[in-house]
């Protein structure tokens, strides 16, 4: 049938150039974009897949910078006590030659002027030290009532290690007072020496300084913990005979007080106090370093379940440039050859004019 009104290869050869015209454009933008999803009909379900995976990669991603934070953090921390192992080996040296007879009260007090200044040092690395605001030591001395639990000791520090909200890593640094504590007891602990005084000599010990023992009528001082003093009227002296005590009160010895040279009985206390310290800081590196090894595990995890999963998210949304550069070649093959049936199905409509005898 021959008609003019409505032709019909003229609208078959459009609908295919509109066709074409589509495809060229989707294979343009994803050659441009990279993408194979670029807007949600595209891949309405690729794109709600895609998008799940690129929060976990991103959150994987930040967790692993956490965690890396975290590394630095322990290495910050161990750097601090590595320092603090170095002083008190060495003030446990200066102890251990002030503790030999051979030297005079006046050699001691030479090694104590060292010994403060290294124990001043060790009580400033200590408080001091901090990563990014954060402190990372707990240095008090805690008191806690005996009918109440003690609080939990020590440095905390959660670290976010990864897309989820239980994947974290706890950093806990233990407890490492600065101070000690001696309680004062009561005078029941006291004992008056014999009436012949002169033949009679004492060593001043901490547990007289602790019951409040009194060196002629007066109580004793820290700076006579140590020395020997021949007994005299008015003395007092601790009793480790006389029963128990009752609690009268405390006392806490800095670092600097503690730490003392002067004399032998001191530089066995100070021995010994290095003793507790260097094993006390050991234990703590030795943690912080099994926490530094757990966060470069955790960083090598997260590197490869991101790349694994960047790959699966690749395959849905990323656009194959072969794929599309074949299809942008047909789009623009059939887009010419409907152009070109568009117009010979126009061209058709001419020959109604020799049916009017044109």
């Amino acid at each position: 049938m021959t008609v003019i009104n409505t032709n019909g290869a003229a609208l078959r050869a459009l609908g295919a150039s509109r066709l074409a015209e589509t495809s060229l454009d989707t294979a343009m933008n994803r050659l441009s974009t990279g993408k194979r999803i670029n807007s949600a009909k595209d891949d309405a379900a690729g794109l709600a897949i895609a998008s799940t995976m690129t929060a976990q990669i991103m959150g994987m991603r930040q967790g692993m910078r956490n965690a890396i934070d975290g590394t630095s953090l322990v290495q910050t921390a161990d750097g601090a006590l590595g320092e603090v192992t170095s002083m008190a080996q060495r003030i446990r040296e200066l102890a251990v030659q002030a503790a030999s007879g051979t030297y005079s009260d006046n050699d001691r007090a030479a090694l104590q002027v060292e010994v403060t200044a290294l124990a001043k040092q060790i009580e400033t690395t200590l408080n001091n030290t901090q990563f990014n605001g954060v402190k990372l030591f707990d240095t008090a001395l805690y008191h806690w009532p005996y009918d109440e639990p003690e609080p939990e000791r020590g440095t905390k520090i959660s670290v976010q290690a990864g897309a989820n909200s239980n994947d974290r890593i706890d950093i806990k640094i233990d407890n490492l007072p600065l101070s000690y504590h001696r309680r004062h007891n009561g005078n029941q602990w006291l004992a008056t020496p014999a009436t012949t005084y002169s033949s009679q000599q004492h060593l001043i010990t901490f547990e007289d300084y602790d019951a409040g023992a009194k060196r002629a009528g007066q109580l004793i001082t820290k700076e006579q913990i140590g020395t020997t003093v021949y007994q005299q009227p008015g003395d007092q002296w601790h009793d480790e005979n006389g029963g128990y005590s009752y609690y009268t009160g405390h006392e806490d010895f800095s670092l600097t007080d503690e730490l003392n040279v002067t004399n032998r009985y001191r530089s066995e206390n100070t021995m010994k106090r290095m003793d507790e310290m260097l094993s006390k800081v050991s234990s703590m590196r030795a943690g912080i370093g099994a926490t530094a090894n757990r966060l470069e595990s955790v960083v090598n995890n997260l590197t490869t379940n991101t790349t694994n999963l960047s790959d699966a998210r690749s395959r849905i949304e990323d656009a194959d440039f072969s794929v599309e550069t074949v299809n942008l070649a047909r789009a623009q093959i059939l887009k010419q050859a409907s152009a070109s049936m568009l117009a010979q199905a126009n061209q058709s409509q001419q020959d109604v004019m020799k049916l009017l005898g044109n």
